[in-house]
């Protein structure tokens, strides 16, 4: 065990003696040979020896061991010393130790949980470390070889940094060959920053140019009238499309109207187009129908915060079979290697999680250079969900001159702070507005409500339902999730539930249920709100209320989606009335009835806001300004 108990002198404020003295005063102790008995000992056995070795150890230390209790309380005079561990191949504890002094705050993360991070450095090292704590400083004594010492030193070092504070000040011995000492490499930060862009440079000097522009655009398109443009985008959902570059603008093409105004130029793309049955274009197929390139690797990413979505994602994909696209979804939960040996074999496209991919790149199993194309799905999402160091992370290994597209239903900060730093020269295209907005599709209803009756009046909307109605009920928690289906199935209602604790075979198990119709209600998180394309949901049912607006918005545009309409209802108590205010907002954007009860929830809010700010300035105190 590690000698870094407390000196009783110095818990007494006595003062500290110098180290040399100290060792000095108290030789290395070793206890006799005792030959192994060959029983177990009883309790009285192990008392007595122990009473015995610690009179022993005394009349060698030549110290007088005062007796308090059973238990024994032992003071030195300068701290307590435990038996050395016999470790093979340990060195020589000889000569002066080598002591230094660090903050009384760093011993924890020293010593560690249970003594566990000290008694590593001293089996990493091959020494013998002792801490004796002060009140603002510990004194920390190495015993052992100078090249056991040195080895020591560095270790502990290096854990002291780790706990973010500044290295060990104070005596240092000069005993250690230069030979021995390990060096760390200094990074010359300053030189990087300054020569950044020559090492990008040099990190994508041997990638060949990539082709960007494979539109060509045809003489109907290229003849519309402004006012034409205008009429047709307004008639199309109200596509807005601007330039967020600052300074000249660029010219935004005209739309395309059919699908053979784009693809004229590459018949097997309009072949796939006509096989799978879609009508006109969307913008988010514009998108994605792209002619394929030659390259060492995949040309394309897709990155989704879920795996459902992610999932949505390649079945979407494998209906395009153009010149032998092959493609692979990377996801956690899914089996890890059969993935990699999708992947190691050569893929066209790659759909992932941002934290499976993260895996795989760090691990040198995918090779993403020769990624020209990136797609940032569901952008808010990923970053609600803590996914942004891993995208910084996938980022550094994607050509910089890559063509970017970033989707999102809503245009919150952090999207736009994450456009900025990932996009060069961006153009945004939205439907109707910025503004945050339901769609107009759903017919929006409130029901302001205490927290017990909510159970209740969910059932009621259940026995409600119509037999072709089709419903997801949105909880806040993964728990609540279990407990309304278990609920709904026990009354004998078809349900299944979706959320993060679910393994993920009857994750998917439940989504294909709900989407085959098997079930036609799905309790599930806002694990569902992102990308679930199912286009018969008829109700959304907010049984608890989502921790921001953004979402409450994504969870009604899961209904009424591909011409249809739908209705949302929401059950909105007083713990969530901070979000009154802006709930009234959307309905009214959405031209929708505003309960009074919610107008009457957002002006207590109000009023309390007005409070806490009085109350603040009432105890905040006052600036005394000079005479």
């Amino acid at each position: 065990m590690s000698d870094w108990e407390e000196s009783d002198d110095e818990a007494a404020g006595a003062p500290r003696p110098s180290p040399s003295s100290a060792v000095a005063a108290l030789p290395l102790w070793q206890p006799p040979a005792t030959p192994r008995p060959s029983c177990s000992p009883t309790e009285g056995d192990l008392r007595r020896r122990g009473a015995k070795w610690r009179q022993e150890a005394a009349a060698s230390l030549g110290e007088e061991e005062r007796d308090s209790g059973e238990g024994g309380n032992r003071r030195g005079r300068a701290a307590r010393w435990r038996h050395p561990r016999a470790t093979s191949g340990r060195a020589q504890e000889a000569g002066e130790p080598l002591c230094f002094f660090i903050s009384s705050a760093l011993v924890g993360g020293l010593i560690g949980r249970g003594g566990a991070k000290i008694k590593e450095l001293e089996e990493s090292s091959g020494s013998r470390i002792q801490v004796i704590k002060g009140t603002s400083e510990a004194e920390v004594k190495i015993f052992g070889s100078a090249a056991v010492q040195n080895k020591a030193k560095v270790l502990i070092d290096e854990a002291v940094v780790s706990c973010g504070q500044s290295n060990s000040r104070g005596k240092s011995l000069d005993v250690t060959n230069p030979e021995n000492t390990p060096k760390k490499p200094v990074i010359n930060w300053a030189s990087l920053r300054e020569n950044k862009a020559k090492y990008e440079a040099m990190k994508w000097a041997d990638l060949p140019p990539i082709e960007k522009n494979f539109y060509k655009e045809s003489s109907r398109t290229a003849s519309m009238s402004p006012a034409e443009v205008e009429l047709w985008r307004k008639e199309n959902n109200n596509i807005i499309c601007d330039d967020l570059k600052e300074g000249e603008k660029r010219r935004i093409p005209n739309p395309v109207c059919e699908f053979e105004d784009a693809f004229e130029q590459y018949p097997g793309i309009m072949a796939n187009i006509r096989k799978i049955g879609f009508q006109k274009p969307t913008p988010i197929q514009m998108f994605y129908c792209r002619p394929k390139e030659e390259r060492g690797g995949p040309g394309m990413l897709v990155l989704a915060p879920t795996r459902e979505l992610a999932l949505q994602v390649e079945a979407e994909c494998s209906k395009y079979t153009y010149k032998g696209f092959k493609s692979i979804c990377i996801y956690g939960g899914g089996d890890r290697k059969a993935q990699i040996n999708v992947v190691t074999k050569g893929v066209d496209i790659v759909i992932a999680t941002p934290g499976r991919l993260n895996d795989l790149q760090m691990n040198n199993f995918v090779n993403l250079k020769s990624i020209t194309y990136l797609v940032l799905d569901e952008a808010d999402r990923m970053l609600d969900m803590g996914f942004e160091p891993q995208i910084m992370k996938i980022l550094i290994d994607v050509r910089p001159d890559r063509q970017t597209v970033m989707t999102s239903a809503t245009w919150p900060d952090g999207v736009r702070r994450l456009a900025k730093s990932y996009l060069q020269n961006p153009m945004i295209v939205y439907v109707g507005t910025l503004d945050l907005a339901a769609v107009n599709t759903v017919e929006q209803k409130v029901i302001v409500i205490e927290e017990e009756e909510k159970k209740a009046f969910m059932e009621n909307f259940v026995d409600s339902m119509k037999p072709k109605d089709k419903a997801i009920i949105f909880v806040g928690k993964k728990s609540t999730a279990d407990d309304v289906a278990s609920d709904l199935g026990v009354r004998g209602v078809p349900v299944q539930s979706l959320h993060g604790d679910r393994e993920q075979c009857d994750r998917e198990q439940a989504l294909d249920d709900f989407k085959k119709g098997n079930v036609r209600i799905l309790v599930a998180t806002d694990l569902a709100s992102r990308g679930l394309d199912v286009h018969d949901i008829t109700h959304v049912f907010n049984f608890d209320f989502p921790r921001n607006i953004e979402e409450y918005v994504h969870r009604v545009g899961r209904t009424g989606r591909a011409g249809r309409t739908g209705k949302a209802v929401t059950l909105i108590t007083k713990k969530d009335w901070k979000a009154a205010s802006e709930l009234i907002d959307i309905l009214q954007r959405a031209n929708q009835v505003v309960p009074d009860e919610l107008i009457s929830m957002a002006e207590r809010y109000k009023q309390h806001q007005i409070r806490k700010e009085m109350e603040k300035d009432m105890v905040r105190p006052q600036r005394k300004f000079p005479k």
